[in-house]
């Protein structure tokens, strides 16, 4: 007996110095950090999945911003660096990119684990990724997202319809929104007809959903790696699924004939990817991984920052009125919109800026040190970054830094207006970071911003938006979702204005 409680005794010894031996890394390096809890580390809410992971950001941000340009922080096990000042986040995206080459995840999959996601360019690395980057995007030119605009506008007006066959009940943003994208998206990329406004549950949407959820197989993964990082370079994870995977590469390989079949010239994204697939010689996957890497930043990351965009015109009347009256004006001037006129309309233009400030559709990125370097923790203090530390860039902070912007946590378009320098100020400063900055700024990031702006032109010029009762009044992020999605949804009045 005497001996069986001394095994369990040195068991549990065992674990609790296995889970707390590594928690002087940054002491050990001079380096700030709170004091992590056992086995949470500094992120216990998002451990637990009570707390949004940023909230638990916000409170070491807000401790340490001013004191520090960047601090040690523990994603459980793993020590990584967190940002906490803007010019540190722009030297790591932009001026000090090749000592941050990769982003944290890279080590994740492989093509030979994940056929779809191992090609994705936001995995990859090194030459491997700049090879694939250099050759998608010539796809997102202006000249080919005008192209597309046609379906952007095309099914606005399916969106207009359906509120108002809705007839005046409440409409929970999220869900309208992510009909909108996911028709844009699968018709520009697979020349398809998704048909959400049409029926529940469309398969393309819901295949989608099924590659970017987290199932409890991938989060045991995060966790494993967390609390043994080694375990990242020994087992990779596959973060899509067979069904999923095949679903994708037969509805590309019929996409493919159909486009063939009816030799249309149209130069959409399905238009690039044939180019790409003769010059090339790219098989199946590739195109798949290629496609999926468009329909999750098309429909998702754009599905986010619309539903934002809507609460917060809602939530703010006066902004509104602003923007319907620019929208009016310029069609009178007009005549009709046009790609290149939403595109020039000034107001419409702050408001889509402040949305992603106030939510970016990342609300943070990982990167990896891939070059040891220095980089200034405090004035005349400089500190040496090793190769293979992961160092975090918190967005959702930044935006929401009152060093940064007055008032943050308001809705305040005029802050980016012309006069005041745009948003090419606050990016020069790296304190405006909604697509990221650098040689991996988001590749979709001009189409993203095409849907934001046709869906909000068509909505406001002809519907009055509230918000209703079923919306809490301080909305607080879902924290068993990495990206940003409220809890009990954002739900809406639109009122069609005769």
């Amino acid at each position: 007996m005497l001996l069986t409680l001394y095994i369990i005794f040195l068991i549990f010894n065992g674990i609790y110095f296995f889970l707390k031996w590594n928690y002087n890394h940054w002491e050990k390096r001079g380096i700030p950090s709170p004091k992590p809890g056992l086995f949470v580390g500094n992120f216990p809410g998002a451990v637990t999945q009570k707390n949004h992971i940023i909230y638990e950001m916000e409170k070491i941000y807000e401790e340490y911003k001013g004191r520090y340009s960047f601090v040690g922080i523990y994603n459980m096990r793993t020590p990584q660096l967190m940002v906490t000042d803007a010019a540190i986040a722009k030297d790591i995206l932009i001026n000090k990119f090749k000592n941050f080459h990769d982003n944290e995840f890279s080590d994740m999959t492989d093509k030979e684990r994940d056929p779809i996601f191992g090609r994705n360019p936001f995995m990859l690395k090194g030459e491997e990724w700049k090879q694939k980057r250099a050759e998608i995007t010539p796809a997102f030119t202006q000249l080919r997202i005008k192209a597309m605009y046609p379906v952007m506008e095309d099914v606005s007006g399916r969106m207009k319809k359906y509120i108002l066959k809705e007839n005046h009940q409440a409409i929970e943003a999220r869900e309208m929104v992510a009909k909108f994208t996911t028709d844009v998206v699968s018709n520009c990329i697979f020349g398809i007809d998704a048909g959400s406004f049409a029926g529940e549950k469309p398969a393309i949407r819901e295949m989608g959903r099924r590659i970017t959820e987290f199932t409890p197989r991938i989060i045991l993964y995060f966790i494993l790696i967390q609390l043994i990082p080694s375990l990242r370079h020994a087992f990779k994870v596959s973060f899509s699924d067979k069904i999923a995977e095949n679903f994708f590469v037969n509805i590309m390989k019929d996409a493919i004939e159909l486009r063939k079949k009816s030799n249309s010239d149209r130069a959409d994204y399905l238009h690039y990817l044939l180019e790409l697939k003769e010059k090339k010689h790219l098989s199946d996957h590739d195109l798949v991984g290629h496609a999926i890497t468009f329909f999750i930043d098309g429909f998702e990351t754009s599905s986010i920052v619309l539903s934002f965009a809507f609460y917060e015109l809602a939530k703010y009347p006066e902004v509104q009125k602003k923007l319907r009256e620019e929208i009016r004006e310029t069609l009178q001037k007009h005549g009709e919109l046009s790609f290149e006129i939403i595109h020039e309309m000034p107001y419409l233009d702050m408001v889509v800026s402040e949305t992603l400030r106030l939510h970016p559709p990342g609300p943070f990125v990982s990167k990896r040190c891939t070059e040891t370097c220095e980089l200034p923790i405090a004035e005349n203090q400089m500190i040496t970054i090793e190769k293979g530390w992961p160092v975090v860039i918190p967005i959702y902070n930044i935006h929401r830094d009152a060093r940064y912007f007055k008032d943050p946590e308001k809705f305040i378009p005029e802050r980016f207006a012309p006069e005041k320098g745009g948003t090419k100020i606050h990016r020069e400063k790296g304190s405006f970071l909604p697509f990221g900055d650098g040689p991996r700024i988001c590749l979709g990031m001009r189409f993203a911003q095409a849907q934001l702006r046709t869906a909000i032109v068509s909505i406001v010029k002809d519907f009055e938006i509230t918000v209703d009762s079923k919306t809490a009044e301080n909305i607080v992020l879902n924290p068993s979702q990495l990206l940003p999605s409220v809890i009990g949804g954002l739900w809406l009045q639109f009122k069609e204005i005769k």
